[in-house]
């Protein structure tokens, strides 16, 4: 966004117009768009200003309850900020999340204190607090660092929106500071602040989690699809194919049980995308999907398609870290999605195809489908994100099948649902359903949730919330499945525009031997790369026993330097080798960060810096042991593939 024309502060307030337009100047540069919205507020917006005792002014602000307090001190505003950071535990924090920002003296403090990496995050909702505060006290270093982020509305968007790319560093420690009088002023929306960091701070645990702890499947499901891979197409093709056409997202979750009998009534009119637990329940209906969505790493995922003949009209997109167990079950044309691990073992030119959101679940994907496919509106049902009736599943879904053996007459499915869910006590929660009443979800599909808000409100197309059961979702428009249907979809899908969808799918033999060559070659490359780290490993093990003898330790060190320089010439197989194991590469992450609070000529940062390259070269060379593993395993899916083609 290109600065616009910056408002003359009041004179009413004893501002400095050369100090308001210094710390507007960087605030444009850090966060443009609440530049704006301050630039926006009228010339006399802002707060009674008086001089402090010690000269630094300070500032009265009405409370929720109509009274008027001071944000700072009468007598040292720049004293009391400094008795408050004073009181703050600094150590092993990255992230400081302060409760207030008033005329900014408290967070000018903290950040002083800062090291490395660690920054600020400011809840202040009135943007005239804000403007006095910029008004009137020299904020420019603060703002210009970048490490200041000012969050302005308790809203699941702005949390995403601001705090995803520094997402990791706060889950290496994050601690909340309170500006006392900013509770009185603002109590409401600093305790909804709260509950929404908190939110978000276990979305961002849980991916961090789910990423480590599924890294080396994920690798190995790719590397096990990349036969049918190159050997499929990619969804390009089918970009803004249904533009303006109604889509149906068929989920699996209690509620759809409401609303099964009128799933034939939306066919004609509408794309149909089932989540693969959805699929043969359709099929039983005599109702078929024009598209069902997989995404799930484990093979028991393929229980939802074995036995399932080819229907000819429907066709499953998946990410290609799906098992391929799932994928190969499927008797159908398949398109699968870019995977940035495919194009590491393939190269550009063959792992080239069209790319999607990445998608925590299924439902999801369906929901990144129904955008690439141009569709509006985007109709949910059976979306729950939570247990209404206290169930896990929709009835009859292929995981009743899997535990129906257990079941007698002290024993019934209903039992078993409940079980599945008290299980997960420990991460329960209650909320309230879209009639008001309690139901409970647990910490995982609350991260869904939040997902799905921050998609909804960034797409363009209308959401339609039809589930008529389950958790309240921001940024959709509820409606009756029965009132969509009939506003909706109205008009036919013609049969030419739906089955195009499913052809086009053979790429060639020509195609796969390629591929193959090119995995092998990977395999050529992954030796050389572990004789690397062995070499690399033998030459810190021997600087570990130099800490004392400097001139020797300097001599040897420059034998590191040389070992990185040859790493850096296999970015490729460094950067596959480091997908297998994600926790390698966190734990680099967090020790980097640590490193940086140490004093740089310290012995401890030596040593610690030492331990670091062990653990992470260490960790380098099992994983590429762990990714020859993989890519032979592929190959002979490669082989097998060609000679029954």
């Amino acid at each position: 966004m290109t600065p616009q024309p910056l408002a003359t502060p009041a004179a009413a307030t004893n501002a400095e117009p050369a100090i308001f337009l210094r710390n507007m100047g960087a605030l444009w540069r850090a966060d443009a768009v609440l530049a704006q919205r301050i630039d926006d507020l009228p010339l006399d917006a802002g707060l009674a200003v008086e001089a402090s005792r010690s000269g630094p002014p300070t500032a009265a602000a009405p409370t929720d309850d109509g009274r008027r307090i001071y944000l700072h001190s009468r007598y040292d505003p720049v004293k009391e900020a400094e008795r408050l950071v004073a009181g703050v535990d600094l150590d092993d924090t990255f992230c400081f999340v302060v409760t207030g920002f008033g005329l900014g003296y408290h967070v000018r403090e903290l950040f002083g204190h800062l090291r490395g990496d660690a920054f600020i995050i400011v809840s202040e909702p009135d943007l005239t607090v804000l403007k006095t505060a910029l008004e009137n006290v020299d904020l420019h270093d603060l703002l210009a660092s970048k490490k200041c982020i000012f969050l302005t509305e308790a809203t699941t968007a702005e949390l995403h929106n601001k705090l995803e790319n520094v997402n990791t560093t706060m889950l290496l420690g994050a601690k909340f500071v309170t500006h006392p009088p900013s509770n009185q002023t603002a109590g409401a929306f600093q305790s909804a602040m709260r509950s929404q960091l908190a939110d978000f701070f276990a979305y961002g645990r849980m991916s961090l989690v789910t990423l480590a702890a599924n890294a080396r499947i994920t690798c190995r499901n790719v590397a096990n699809n990349l036969p049918k891979y190159v050997a499929t197409s990619g969804i390009g093709a089918l970009r803004n194919r249904f533009r303006g056409c109604p889509a149906v997202i068929v989920s699996a979750g209690p509620s759809i049980r409401r609303n099964m009998h009128r799933l034939a009534e939306a066919r004609n009119g509408a794309v149909v995308i089932a989540v693969q637990t959805m699929y043969k329940t359709l099929l039983d209906m005599d109702l078929v999907p024009d598209f069902v969505t997989s995404l799930d790493y484990h093979e028991i995922s393929r229980k939802f398609f074995e036995g399932v003949e080819d229907t000819g009209h429907t066709c499953l997109v998946a990410e290609p870290k799906a098992s391929w167990h799932t994928i190969d079950a499927f008797n159908g044309p398949v398109r699968l999605l870019e995977n940035t691990f495919a194009q590491l073992c393939l190269g550009d030119d063959l792992a080239a195809r069209g790319r999607l959101k990445a998608g925590a679940t299924v439902a999801h994907l369906a929901f990144y489908l129904a955008e690439h496919l141009g569709c509006d509106p985007i109709i949910f049902v059976g979306q729950d994100l939570g247990y209404s009736g206290s169930v896990y599943y929709a009835p009859g879904v292929p995981i009743h099948d899997l535990w129906r053996p257990e079941t007698n007459r002290f024993r019934t499915l209903e039992m078993l649902e409940w079980e599945r869910i008290v299980r997960g006590r420990e991460i329960l929660r209650r909320i309230q359903d879209v009639d008001g009443h309690d139901i409970y979800t647990d910490e995982q599909m609350y991260t869904y949730l939040q997902q799905f808000e921050r998609d909804f409100a960034a797409t363009p197309a209308r959401v339609i919330d039809a589930t008529e059961g389950g958790a309240i979702k921001r940024g959709t428009e509820r409606m009756t499945f029965a009132d969509a249907i009939a506003q909706y979809c109205d008009r036919s899908i013609p049969d030419a525009l739906r089955y195009a969808s499913v052809d086009g799918d053979g790429q060639g033999i020509d195609r796969l031997r390629a591929a193959r060559d090119v995995v092998q070659n990977r395999l050529d490359e992954i030796d050389g790369f572990r004789d690397l780290c062995t070499e690399t490993l033998d030459v810190l093990e021997a600087l570990k026993g130099l800490l004392d003898r400097p001139r020797e330790f300097n001599r040897k060190l420059a034998l590191v330097d040389a070992l990185r320089i040859r790493v850096r010439r296999q970015a490729r197989i460094c950067h596959m080798v480091s997908a297998v194991s994600q926790l390698t590469e966190i734990r680099r992450f967090s020790a980097d960060r640590r490193l940086e609070v140490v004093d740089h000529d310290s012995p401890e940062r030596a040593v610690r810096q030492l331990q670091r390259d062990v653990n992470f070269i260490g960790g380098l060379k099992t994983a590429s042991d762990d990714l020859t593993e993989i890519l032979t395993e592929s190959l002979a899916r490669f082989d097998d593939m060609i000679a029954a083609t």
